[in-house]
């Protein structure tokens, strides 16, 4: 199954939730979708993250995970998804973040080259971890997904307004529509 990259796929603010952000619909195990499933979809990821990611300015071409590092891959995925939903949903994350590193550096041993996506979202999920404030690391209230809340008073709710804020809107106003609420 073929997918395209679009801005709205990389609004976790960072390249490891980004990543971790390539499951859909992850809390439902029914309508989940692995979007890495498909080895081609990782490399255009690697192609958009250059282009959409909010760090791509940290590099200047991000490399498709090297030939033999994909499942090592997708288990670091597994495990920033862990510890960052574990550390946004105030969960003790302290195993999390044991498991986090050694999956992490685990990757880093396999020798992805510079400049390659395995380490690059090691990188930035190391970046992640020094965060000076954790509250703005949160799970958006519609599609589930990563996403770092840079509003100014931490008051977001969605991953994309968009997207899964106006779905969430819409949502509420056919419900209230359909009973004759006009609260």
């Amino acid at each position: 199954m073929s997918f395209s990259w679009t801005p709205h796929r990389f609004v976790g603010g960072a390249l490891a939730l980004d990543v971790a952000n390539s499951v859909i619909l992850r809390m439902d195990p029914a309508r989940s979708l692995d979007r890495f499933a498909v080895p081609e979809q990782l490399a255009g990821f690697a192609n958009a993250a250059c282009v959409l990611s909010a760090e791509r300015e940290r590099w200047a071409q991000l490399r498709p995970v090297q030939s033999g590092n994909e499942q090592t891959f997708l288990t670091f995925r597994e495990a920033v998804d862990r510890y960052f939903r574990g550390l946004a949903t105030a969960n003790d994350a302290q195993l999390l973040l044991a498991d986090l590193l050694d999956q992490g550096s685990k990757l880093l041993r396999s020798n992805p080259t510079a400049g390659s996506l395995e380490a690059e979202t090691v990188h930035s999920a190391l970046r992640l971890l020094s965060l000076p404030d954790p509250q703005r690391l949160k799970i958006c209230g519609h599609c589930g997904w990563l996403f770092l809340d840079r509003s100014k008073n931490k008051s977001r709710f969605w991953c994309d307004m968009a997207v899964c804020g106006n779905r969430t809107k819409a949502n509420r106003h056919y419900r209230r529509k359909k009973t004759g609420d006009t609260a």
